[in-house]
C-alpha cells in the first residue's frame, strides 16, 4: 500500500543506537560485575539509577524528535483519494491505495502513486503535470494515455470493467524511464513515461484524469530516491566513543597496578593484618586476591569514565536548540515561519561545515521571473532616472507605471519607467511592433475564467514573463487555435493566421513563428540567444546590432536573461515555395530532424533587428551576500540540480557563484565513460599546467604520487575555476573507476555545478565527499527530490513556507529562507562547538581529579579497595552539581544577554570601564609583554628553524607559489575566459522540443468547435498548397 513511513521511534532500534556509545555498554557490563558480591563494594543500585536516567533521558529526547516526524507520516498517509472501488468512486486513505486500483485525479491536485494513465478530460487523453517536487522544474509537462483507454473517458462503468494486466519493470529510482507492455482484449500496447503519472506531481490544466496504480507507496520511483532514514551521528559523539575507550584502557591500567600492589601487600604483610580485618572466606592466594581486587577497582574507579555526560551534552544540545529556535534572525515575517530545530543531537556539527549542497529552484531562486528591461531599436527601457538625467535606484518609494488604462493588466506585473508607455500611446510603431512579437511568438495557452480574469498555463516561467509584459502594455494574448491567434491589441480585437511554428530546441536557441496579419501579410517573428540570432540579421542591422549588443552586455551585467527579437516580411511566393521544402523535410523517412533544421536555417536569415528583453529570475534576498560570506569561511558550495545546465550557469552567474574573472570554466558533458575521462583529465591538465611549467615536473610529480593528496593538492591551485556536469556524464563520474578523478577535479575548484542531476544522484555525490574528503557536510533544498541528499548529508536542511514540505519533514533544521544559512552556521554553529568543548574539558577533568582521588588512597589502605569518599554521597551531589551548574549557567547567560533585562532595570548594567582602567596601568602592559615574549618567542624560533631545515610538503608549495607570484603579476592569471559570450540566454527552459507541434495538431485544444480542426488537419497538406493559388487563408 501507501504506508510511507519516515520515523525511526521503535523501542529497540533507539536501544540499540543508544548501546553503540561505548560508555552505556561499559556501565552496562559494570552493572553485572557489581551483583557479583565477592568483588563489589558498591550497591548495584549505585550504577543502575544513573544508566535507567541516561537511557530514560535520550529516550525521551529521541521520541520528542521523532513525534514530528510521526506526525508528517500520518498527515501524508491519510490523505483522501477517489477510487474506484465496487463500481463507484469511494474516499479511501492513501495508505489503503494498492496497484491495481483505479484512481480519478482532479485539477490542481498531487498524484498519489505511480499511475498508468488511462483517459482525462482533455481531447486525444492528454493531461499536463508539473514535475517540481522531482526535478525541480515548474514547467508544464505533457502526458498523453493510450488511444485505446482514452476512449473510456469518465464512464465509472467501462472503468470498473477495465481488465487490463500490466507486465513492467520492477521498482526503480529512474524518473526518466518506464518500460512495461499493457495487454488488453487480446492486444498488447508498448508502454513509456509518457504514459505515466508519478507520485510528487501536481496535476495542472486539466480537469480530472484517471489512472491505474502500477506502483505505491516505498515503491514508487519518489520513494525509492529518498532513500532510509539514517541515524546521524555527530564527530563530537565519535569522538567522545574514542576518548571513552581510552579512558577505560587507562581504568584498566589503573586497576591492574593497584591489583599488582594488592597481590606484593597481601604476600609481604596482609597476614598480620587478618586478625582485626576479618575475611568471611580467607583467599590464600595472593594473586587470585589481585585478581578479585582489580574488578573491584574497576567497579570503585568507573567514575573515571563519564556515565552523566551523554545527558549533560544532551542538555546543552537542548539548550542550544531553544536558542536557534528563538534566533529573531531566523524568523521569516511574511510567512511567519520561525526556524525550527527537528533533530536536537547535531548542534556543534553545524560549526564544522566544510561542503554545503544546495538545491537551486525554490531554494537559491524563488523561480519567479519578471520583466525588467528592454533595448527596442537601439533605446534602452527600464532605468529611472532623477530630474537631473541622473539613474537612480529603484525602491519601495519609486512610481510604477500606471495600467489603469489596460482592464485585462495583471495586477502583480511592475515597471518603473514611464517613458515606455508614453512610447506605446503616441504609436511608435517599433515598439508595436516589438510587443507583437512577444504576444504572438509563444507556446502559452490561455484560459479565461470570468470575464476579464485571463489566467495563462506557460510552459517556463522566461514565456509567462515575456507575454504577462506584452498583456499590461496594451498587447493582450487573449486565445489561440491549432489556426489561429487572437489578440487585442490596444483594445482593438486582431485575429492572426497561424502558418507555422518553427519550434524551440537546444541545438536551435531559437522559435519562430509565421503569421499572416488580417490584411493578408505575411510575417516571421522570432526569438532567441543573441549570439544565434544576430548570424542571421540582415547585412543592414549592423549599427543597430552594435547598439544593441552593448545593450544586453549592460544586462548581462546586472545578472539578467537575455533574448533577442527580430522579424522578417515574407512574401506569398516565398512562403509558398518554402513551406514545399518544409513538407518534404517532414515527410521524409531518414534524417527527418535534420532536414527539418536545414529548413528552418532557410527561412529564418535576413531577418530584421526589433531589440531585446532582459528578464530577472529573482533570487532568493540576500543569497549572494550569504555565498560571499560563506566562501570567506572556506565554506565550499555546489549546486546540484535537476534543472538545464543554461539554467543553472545563469543563477549561477547571478549570485556570482560563476565570474567572467574565473581562470577557467571545466563543462563535463560526455555521453560515455571514456568521453568523461577524458574532459576530467584535460581539466586535471589545466589545474596542474602552470604549476608543472614552474617546477619542470619534479616537485609536481612528488606530490602527485602521493596517496594523501586531500588539501595539498588544493594549495597548488592558484586562481579561480568552476566545474559544470551534466547529469549523463555525471552517471558515469560516479562510477568506482571515475570516482576519484571527478572528486579530485571537483574538489579543486571554488565552485561545482551539477545539471540534470537525479535525486539518487544527488545522494550519491553527497556519499562521495563524505567518502574520499571525510568532511563534514550540509544539503540543503526544498523539495521531494532533495530529500535523499537530505538524509545523506551529516546535516539536513528543509526551507519551509514554499509550496512543497517534503524536504522540510525529511530535514534535521528547516528556516524559510536561503539567507539564514549564514546566521545558523557561522553564528549558532560556532557557538555550540565551542561551547560543547569548553564542557568536554571540564567534564573530563573534574572526573579525573574524583578518581584518582580513590587511586591514590589505594596505596594507603592496602590496595583493599576501600574508598574514600562515600561515593551514594558523591552521586548525589555530583548529579546536583552538573545539573544545577548547567541550570545556572543557561540563566546567567539568558540574563545577561536579554534585553528585556535592560529595559527593566537600564540603571543596574552601567558600563564599568575596567579595560580603560586596568590599562592606565604600566605594570600591566610589562605584564602582557613579558607573558608574550616568554610565551610566543621559543614557538617562533623552533617552527622557523623547523620550516628552514625540514620544510614540510605544503611549505615547499607555498614557496613554489610565493617565488611565482613574484615572477609574474596576478592580473595574467585572472585572464578572461575564452567563450563566445557572457550573457545568459532566456531561452533556456527547455531541455526538449517545446509544445509548438502539440499547438499546430490541435491535440491539447478543448472539444469545443474543434471537430472541424481536426478534419483540417487531415486534409492539410493539399488543402495548404491550393490555397495559395486560389488566394485563399492558409491554414495548418
Amino acid at each position: 500500500g501507501l504506508l510511507i513511513c519516515n520515523s525511526q521511534d521503535r523501542l529497540w532500534i533507539n536501544l540499540f543506537e543508544q548501546f553503540q556509545r561505548a560508555a552505556n555498554a561499559y556501565f552496562l557490563f559494570l552493572l553485572i560485575l557489581q551483583l557479583i558480591p565477592e568483588i563489589s563494594s558498591l550497591s548495584w543500585f549505585t550504577t543502575i539509577v544513573p544508566l535507567m536516567m541516561v537511557f530514560t533521558i535520550t529516550a525521551v529526547k529521541d521520541a520528542t524528535d521523532d513525534c514530528f516526524r510521526h506526525k508528517s507520516d500520518n498527515q501524508v498517509n491519510n490523505r483522501q483519494a477517489e477510487v474506484l472501488i465496487d463500481g463507484r468512486l469511494q474516499n479511501e486513505k492513501w495508505m489503503n491505495v494498492r496497484p491495481g486500483d483505479i484512481i480519478k485525479l482532479e485539477n490542481n491536485t498531487f498524484v498519489a502513486a505511480d499511475l498508468l494513465l488511462l483517459s482525462s478530460s482533455e481531447p486525444h487523453g492528454l493531461c499536463y503535470i508539473e514535475t517540481a517536487e522531482l526535478d525541480g522544474e515548474t514547467n508544464l509537462k505533457v502526458r498523453q494515455a493510450l488511444p485505446v483507454t482514452s476512449e473510456l473517458g469518465a464512464d465509472i462503468r467501462r472503468l470498473a470493467e477495465f481488465d487490463g494486466v500490466v507486465v513492467c519493470e520492477p521498482p526503480n529510482n529512474k524518473l526518466d524511464k518506464f518500460t512495461g507492455v499493457l495487454f488488453w482484449k487480446d492486444n498488447r500496447y508498448s508502454l513509456n513515461n509518457e504514459k505515466m503519472l508519478l507520485r510528487g506531481c501536481v496535476l495542472r490544466n486539466t480537469g480530472w484524469c484517471f489512472g491505474m496504480v502500477i506502483f505505491a507507496g516505498p515503491d514508487t520511483k519518489l520513494m525509492q530516491n529518498s532513500g532510509r532514514t539514517k541515524f546521524k551521528r555527530t564527530s563530537i559523539d565519535r569522538l567522545m566513543n574514542t576518548l571513552v575507550l581510552w579512558i577505560f584502557g587507562f581504568l584498566v591500567c589503573m586497576g591492574i597496578i593497584l591489583a599488582i600492589g594488592n597481590s606484593i601487600w597481601e604476600q609481604q604483610v596482609g597476614a598480620h593484618f587478618r586478625i582485626y580485618l576479618y575475611w568471611n572466606e580467607v583467599v590464600n592466594s595472593s594473586v587470585f586476591s589481585g585478581f578479585l581486587t582489580f574488578w573491584s577497582y574497576i567497579i570503585i574507579l568507573n567514575s573515571v569514565v563519564p556515565i552523566s555526560l551523554y545527558v549533560s551534552v544532551e542538555v546543552i544540545r537542548l539548550g542550544h536548540s531553544y536558542f536557534i529556535n528563538w534566533d529573531r534572525k531566523m524568523y521569516y515575517p511574511k510567512k511567519d515561519t520561525p526556524a525550527e530545530v527537528r533533530t536536537t543531537t547535531l548542534n556543534e556539527e553545524l560549526g564544522q561545515i566544510e561542503y554545503i549542497f544546495s538545491d537551486k529552484t525554490g531554494t537559491i531562486t524563488q523561480n519567479i521571473m519578471t520583466f525588467n528591461k528592454c533595448s527596442i531599436n537601439g533605446k534602452t527601457y527600464g532605468d529611472v532616472y532623477d530630474d537631473l538625467g541622473r539613474k537612480t535606484a529603484i525602491n519601495e518609494k519609486t512610481v510604477p507605471v500606471d495600467f489603469s488604462f489596460n482592464p485585462l493588466a495583471d495586477r502583480k506585473f511592475q515597471f518603473y519607467d514611464h517613458s515606455l508607455i508614453e512610447s506605446i500611446k503616441l504609436g511608435d510603431s517599433v515598439v508595436h511592433e516589438f510587443f507583437r512579437l512577444l504576444s504572438l511568438c509563444h507556446t502559452v495557452m490561455s484560459e479565461e475564467k470570468n470575464a476579464g480574469e485571463l489566467i495563462y498555463q506557460v510552459q517556463s516561467p522566461d514565456e509567462g514573463a515575456l507575454v504577462t509584459a506584452a498583456r499590461n502594455f496594451g498587447f493582450i494574448f487573449k486565445s489561440r487555435t491549432p489556426e489561429t491567434i487572437t489578440v487585442e491589441e490596444m483594445g482593438k480585437l486582431v485575429t492572426y493566421q497561424l502558418l507555422a511554428i518553427l519550434d524551440f530546441n537546444n541545438i536551435r536557441k531559437r522559435m519562430s513563428v509565421i503569421v499572416q496579419t488580417p490584411d493578408g501579410q505575411i510575417k516571421l517573428y522570432c526569438k532567441g540567444a543573441d549570439t544565434i540570432l544576430f548570424e542571421r540579421l540582415h547585412p543592414s542591422n549592423e549599427e543597430l546590432m552594435d547598439l544593441t549588443s552593448d545593450h544586453l552586455e549592460e544586462f548581462a551585467g546586472e545578472g539578467l536573461r537575455t533574448l533577442a527579437l527580430a522579424y522578417k516580411n515574407l512574401t506569398e511566393e516565398h512562403f509558398k515555395e518554402w513551406f514545399k521544402i518544409l513538407q518534404e523535410a517532414n515527410t521524409s523517412l531518414d534524417s527527418r530532424n535534420e532536414h527539418l533544421a536545414a529548413a528552418y536555417e532557410e527561412i529564418e536569415k535576413d531577418m530584421m533587428l526589433l531589440g531585446a528583453t532582459a528578464i530577472e529570475d529573482k533570487l532568493q534576498e540576500g543569497v549572494t551576500e550569504t555565498i560571499a560570506s560563506l566562501s570567506l569561511a572556506n565554506i565550499k558550495i555546489w549546486v546540484l540540480t535537476g534543472d538545464k545546465q543554461e539554467t543553472a550557469m545563469n543563477i549561477g552567474y547571478s549570485c556570482h557563484m560563476l565570474t567572467d574573472t574565473m581562470n577557467e570554466i571545466f563543462i563535463v558533458a560526455g555521453h560515455t565513460v571514456m568521453k568523461v575521462r577524458e574532459e576530467l583529465r584535460k581539466a586535471k591538465e589545466h589545474l596542474f599546467g602552470q604549476s608543472k611549467d614552474l617546477s619542470n615536473g619534479h616537485v609536481f610529480c612528488e606530490k602527485m604520487q602521493e596517496s594523501k593528496q586531500g588539501a595539498v593538492l588544493e594549495e597548488t591551485v592558484i586562481g579561480d575555476y568552476a566545474l559544470v556536469i551534466n547529469g549523463h556524464s555525471l552517471a558515469h563520474a560516479l562510477e568506482a573507476d571515475l570516482e576519484n578523478e571527478f572528486v579530485e577535479v571537483a574538489c579543486m575548484c571554488k565552485t561545482v555545478i551539477c545539471c540534470r542531476a537525479t535525486p539518487l544522484q544527488k545522494a550519491q555525490v553527497v556519499e562521495l565527499v563524505k567518502k574520499h574528503r571525510k568532511a563534514v557536510t550540509l544539503a540543503i533544498g526544498d523539495g521531494a527530490n532533495d530529500i535523499s541528499m537530505i538524509k545523506s548529508a551529516h546535516i539536513g536542511i528543509g526551507i519551509s513556507g514554499e509550496e512543497g514540505m517534503q524536504a522540510v519533514l525529511a530535514s534535521d533544521y528547516s528556516f524559510a529562507q536561503f539567507r539564514y544559512l549564514k546566521q545558523l552556521l557561522l553564528v549558532h554553529g560556532r557557538w555550540s562547538y565551542f561551547r560543547m568543548c569548553k564542557f568536554l574539558c571540564y567534564f573530563f577533568y573534574k572526573n579525573f581529579s574524583f578518581t584518582l582521588v580513590h587511586f591514590w588512597f589505594g596505596f594507603f589502605c592496602g590496595f583493599s579497595a576501600q574508598i574514600a569518599l562515600d561515593t551514594s554521597y558523591w552521586t548525589a551531589i555530583n548529579r546536583f552539581f552538573i545539573l544545577g551548574s548547567i541550570a545556572v549557567y543557561f540563566a546567567i547567560l539568558f540574563a545577561m544577554h536579554s534585553d528585556g533585562i535592560f529595559v527593566i532595570f537600564p540603571n543596574h548594567f552601567p558600563f564599568v570601564g575596567n579595560a580603560r582602567n586596568s590599562l592606565s596601568q604600566i605594570s600591566v602592559w610589562l605584564v602582557i609583554l613579558l607573558t608574550t615574549v616568554i610565551s610566543v618567542m621559543p614557538v617562533i624560533t623552533f617552527r622557523f628553524l623547523k620550516e628552514d631545515l625540514n620544510p614540510t610538503l605544503i611549505d615547499q608549495v607555498r614557496k613554489l607559489q610565493k617565488a611565482r607570484r613574484k615572477q609574474k603579476p596576478l592580473q595574467n592569471y585572472m585572464r578572461q575566459v575564452s567563450r563566445r559570450s557572457s550573457r545568459r540566454s532566456a531561452y533556456a527552459f527547455s531541455h526538449q522540443e517545446g509544445f509548438g507541434e502539440l499547438i499546430t495538431s490541435g491535440k491539447n485544444m478543448t472539444m469545443h468547435n474543434s471537430i472541424s480542426w481536426i478534419e483540417n488537419l487531415r486534409k492539410k497538406t493539399a488543402e495548404t498548397v491550393n490555397s495559395f493559388s486560389s488566394d485563399r487563408t492558409v491554414k495548418l
